[in-house]
């Protein structure tokens, strides 16, 4: 049973409901793909020693992940700070 096509209730889904939810999707995949790449890049060697994370590597992805939240979190803060104020972005 298809959670858009629901038979038993005949409810059209909001196109502009369902844009904004692809939009959203797109923004979050793009996020993760590049703390993906970026953490990938700082914290794990390019060639692997062992089969899992040590120590280490574990401690650096999480620092990694924290910090690209936390600019993140501050670069979204600034920006409706900025066009609450309306000035230019």
């Amino acid at each position: 049973m298809s959670f858009f096509m629901n038979n038993a209730t005949n409810q059209s889904v909001n196109m502009q409901n369902m844009a904004m939810a692809e939009q959203e999707l797109e923004m979050v995949s793009d996020l993760f793909n590049r703390i993906v790449s970026s953490c990938h890049q700082k914290c794990i060697p390019k060639t692997y020693i062992e089969g899992d994370l040590n120590k280490g590597e574990a401690v650096c992805i999480d620092r990694c992940v924290a910090k690209f939240f936390e600019v993140n979190k501050s670069v979204g803060t600034k920006l409706q700070q900025m066009s609450g104020a309306g000035l230019p972005m």
